[in-house]
């Protein structure tokens, strides 16, 4: 008998890549204090990969721990500029702060996928795109907040490239799925491998 599948987040986005896909799941958000995991990781030096594998994997093993025999994917996307590591804006003068400094430069999106079974991370992959974000004015960018509002408080980078944050490159380099923080490829080879899947 197949595993069920299930996804460990409530990103709509990343339910919609599974069912554009044709899978059959479950979609169950875990249960943990992403900041919590994060703090003891950041204070250690640890790197944008690691923190995003790392909540990857505690999103998957907690939804694991209350559906034995399943196979759950995890995955967690974080944002670098060189060391330094983003977090999602508080408020719109800090999403202004964050567009200032994207500004003509090309930063990172790393994104993690773990699949875990019965508290065991059977499987785990890292994926990154690279973004050029082309010159902003202030003023554009102040344009820019106004038109769409609170949306930019929901993404670490303070844009949604699926919407008006596209004017806001000039160069992407990496695939669709790992840019939205699930790399559908690597992710749906092993699910062949285990039999989750049609292969």
């Amino acid at each position: 008998m197949t595993a069920k599948l299930i996804l460990a987040s409530s990103s709509p986005f990343r339910r919609m890549l599974m069912e554009n896909a044709g899978l059959s799941f479950e979609a169950h958000a875990a249960k943990i204090d992403e900041r919590a995991v994060e703090a003891p990781l950041e204070k250690s030096g640890a790197g944008a990969d690691a923190v995003a594998l790392v909540l990857a994997k505690a999103k998957a093993e907690e939804v694991s721990s209350r559906f034995p025999g399943s196979l759950v994917i995890g995955s967690d996307q974080t944002m670098s500029l060189g060391d330094r590591v983003f977090h999602k804006p508080r408020d719109m003068a800090d999403a202004a702060n964050h567009l200032k400094t994207l500004s003509g430069v090309t930063h990172r999106l790393n994104s993690a996928v773990a699949i875990v079974r019965d508290d065991v991370v059977v499987w785990e992959h890292l994926a990154h795109a690279e973004l050029t974000m082309r010159p902003l004015t202030a003023d554009f960018i102040t344009r820019h907040l106004v038109r769409v509002g609170e949306r930019a408080l929901s993404s670490v980078g303070a844009y949604q490239l699926e919407g008006e944050g596209i004017q806001l490159f000039e160069k992407i380099e990496g695939d669709y799925f790992t840019i939205l923080g699930l790399p559908m490829l690597p992710l749906l080879k092993k699910l062949r491998e285990f039999g989750a899947i049609d292969g």
